[in-house]
């Protein structure tokens, strides 16, 4: 099968989405399909809006031939007029790849009833949907009345091979010294990593050692306010910085770690939240999106309201008290991480998914 991918820049993005993106088509080559990239250049929201007007974006996927086309549901703006326009002229059906919706983040109600009018105009062209969760499915589902063809393929979590064993957990989880805390992400408000220092101001009497690592750069002014708060922690707080770092490094890091802290206003999966209990680090997360799909609140992590400092620092201080809670949970992340969905799992989905969509029934709309 050809199979046409339609993305923001380039597959070599670290993020979530774009490791979903990498690891599906790596699938997808290895059983045989041709996968044909189709990038567009980065840019802001209202100039995304504009390529619905670039004659050279409508002819190249008019020229298009492919089986099907795949489009990254993040490059929506780009596409809501376009689409409407290819498709009674195109032979391939049009399928979502839907991360998460830009309408389901925190905004303020004007920006948020654009982004829902340009999504539900997008998501109501479809022939078919992939999902990464349950909850993207059912936030899409607010938009259409009854779904086309679709499948719920759950991201892998298994991007640095063989987790650690639970004696290394156990001798990391009662070893004296501070509580040491990750935070995985772009630094990005969506993120929070404000909140984790927040969380730690309160928390003078403890030691803690944070590690945020993650790309300043996709919100330099946010991130210079993040970097601003770190000389006004407590003495008892130590962080370090890192950048997105190589799956070595990484891997590294998180053998360390005896905590992963990712507050996000919302996440549609949170992929880092598995790729942690591979290593044993119960998350903290929040209860907007799907990490609840994850995360069992006082077992392999807790989940908070989004932006709520005390109810973190209070968790923090639990952990860093009672090292044998720390264990445990720590054990149950893990356990977690050897039940979950694996990259492989995800592409056998996807894969069975886009060869079961009949190519000789499908009609142009």
């Amino acid at each position: 099968m050809k199979i046409g991918l339609l993305i923001y820049g380039s597959l070599d993005t670290v993020t979530g989405g774009f490791i979903y993106d990498r690891y599906l088509v790596d699938y997808l080559e290895s059983q045989g399909d041709q996968i044909e990239i189709v990038s567009l250049p980065w840019r802001d929201y209202a100039r995304h809006l504009a390529d619905n007007f670039s004659k050279t974006l409508r002819d190249r996927l008019l020229a298009l031939e492919v089986d099907l086309l795949i489009q990254d549901e993040l490059c929506h703006p780009s596409l809501i007029a376009i689409n409407h326009h290819i498709i009674a002229r195109v032979e391939y059906p049009i399928i979502a790849l839907v991360h998460h919706l830009r309408s389901s983040e925190q905004h303020s109600n004007t920006v948020r009833w654009l982004y829902r009018i340009v999504e539900q105009r997008y998501l109501n062209a479809m022939d078919g949907f992939i999902f990464n969760s349950k909850t993207t499915r059912a936030a899409v589902n607010t938009f259409i009345s009854r779904l086309p063809p679709h499948v719920v393929a759950y991201p892998g979590g298994n991007r640095f091979g063989n987790p650690i064993s639970e004696n290394h957990i156990h001798e990391r989880a009662i070893q004296i010294g501070p509580l040491r805390v990750c935070f995985l992400g772009s630094i990005t408000r969506r993120k929070q990593p404000h909140v984790i220092l927040e969380a730690c101001s309160l928390l003078p009497e403890i030691d803690i050692e944070l590690s945020l690592i993650g790309n300043p750069h996709h919100e330099p002014r946010y991130s210079r306010q993040v970097h601003k708060m770190i000389p006004a922690l407590p003495n008892a707080t130590k962080v370090k910085t890192y950048p997105a770092s190589d799956t070595h490094k990484l891997r590294t890091l998180f053998a360390e770690q005896h905590l992963l802290v990712v507050p996000s206003t919302y996440e549609g999966f949170g992929i880092v939240y598995l790729e942690g209990m591979a290593f044993g680090l119960p998350a903290i997360a929040t209860t907007s999106g799907a990490a609840h799909e994850t995360i069992c609140h006082n077992r392999n992590g807790f989940l908070i309201e989004a932006g709520n400092r005390t109810a973190l620092a209070m968790h923090l201080r639990e952990l860093a008290m009672d090292r044998q809670k720390l264990f445990e949970m720590s054990k149950a992340a893990l356990h977690t991480y050897q039940r979950g969905p694996t990259w492989e799992g995800m592409g056998k989905r996807v894969d069975a998914f886009l060869h079961s969509y009949s190519l000789t029934t499908f009609t142009p709309s």
